[in-house]
């Protein structure tokens, strides 16, 4: 055969896999981040995503937009300025009395609207409750794609390579919608890190109204109870936390892990084992199937490493790990190890680091 005969080499990752796109779904380009607020502060996670998006877009060459929706009294207008800081191009806004609070038939209607009309390839949600409730309905109505709580975001060709853990935590998996547009996901607080701010960044503002009026809407927001009065644990944006898993033997000795975590000013973690043995609340899970953390110190005691608890805590900054088992998968991944008994070894750390912040707390006196 000739050389001008051969036929075009495909990529290695798209071997067995047609990636051509139907002739209908090529006029949807571009990168969208929902932007989650409430009560006049936007989720965090939605910036994380915006600077995730801002990488995704550069590999495809497109722009990246914010969809910002909410009621006319709303900052809607300063949250996508917000949303130019941290890597969008523009911003579409949807404002109107109804979407003023979370409820999920009015923000699917005015988000699939938004997308029929705009056309994006990309759809981006936190993973969080309202994320998880509107991406569902608006995947759904839509008939496209969704991919929930994500480790990790790419690019193949074309196609968004979502990768998510699968087979109960012991199994990654990358799943491509490679038929159907938008390519949705959903990923969790504190998986992404936060983008640097460019104060420089300015964009352009879309607006589109809703069209429907409060009759239309079956369910009605009654009242709102903040976390604050609900003394709920935020684990996702803690500096410092102390986690503790069933190497701990029992809930005696988890109290260890309370004990380090006050002297450091810490937030307590758990494993799914150290909670379903009931020595830690449901708040406190770290992992898969619970929350994703980023702190600037993690300790983990007497937790092996399996994939489940990884997902959850393998983006802090330094970890620092304690295992009587050499082999533990955790220092394979660890800053920091120390080989040894946790029951013996936090009280020691916890008597260093109180002498150590005793001895500054005088100086400064």
């Amino acid at each position: 055969m000739s050389e001008a005969a051969k036929p075009a080499a495909r990529p290695t990752a798209a071997r067995g896999r047609n990636t051509e796109l139907p002739e209908h779904l090529k006029s949807y380009k571009g990168i969208w981040v929902f932007v989650e607020h409430d009560r006049g502060h936007v989720n965090p996670v939605s910036w994380e995503l915006m600077g995730e998006a801002r990488k995704l877009a550069d590999k495809l060459g497109v722009d990246v937009s914010g969809v910002v929706m909410g009621g006319p009294d709303e900052t809607l207008d300063a949250f996508a300025k917000e949303a130019y800081v941290y890597g969008a191009d523009h911003c579409y806004i949807m404002r109107d009395p109804v979407l003023k609070g979370y409820r999920n038939e009015p923000f699917t209607k005015g988000l699939t609207d938004l997308v029929n009309k705009y056309q994006p390839e990309i759809l981006l949600l936190g993973a969080t409750t309202m994320g998880r409730d509107l991406a569902g309905s608006v995947a759904t109505t839509l008939g496209t794609g969704l991919t929930a709580d994500c480790t990790e975001l790419n690019i193949d060709g074309r196609a968004l390579a979502a990768t998510r853990p699968t087979f109960g935590g012991s199994l990654l998996c990358t799943i491509m919608t490679l038929a159907y547009r938008p390519q949705m996901a959903t990923v969790r607080p504190r998986v992404m890190r936060m983008p640097r701010r460019d104060e420089s960044r300015t964009g352009d503002i879309i607006e589109m109204a809703l069209g429907m009026v409060e009759i239309d809407i079956v369910t009605k927001l009654l009242s709102f109870i903040p976390d604050a009065e609900r003394n709920t644990v935020n684990l996702a944006y803690a500096d410092i936390i102390v986690s503790g898993g069933k190497g701990l033997k029992n809930g005696d000795n988890f109290k260890l892990v309370w004990e380090l975590a006050r002297v450091l000013g810490a937030e307590v973690g758990a494993t799914r084992a150290a909670v379903q043995a009931g020595w830690a609340e449901n708040e406190r899970q770290v992992g898969q199937t619970g929350k994703t953390v980023r702190p600037r110190l993690y300790i983990a005691a007497g937790i092996s490493g399996a994939i489940q608890h990884r997902v959850g805590m393998e983006g802090s900054d330094v970890i620092v790990a304690i295992n009587t088992d050499p082999n533990a998968p955790i220092f394979d991944f660890a800053h920091y190890g120390i080989v040894g008994n946790a029951m013996q070894v936090l009280p020691v750390l916890t008597q260093a680091f109180r002498a150590h912040l005793d001895k500054r707390i005088r100086k400064v006196a």
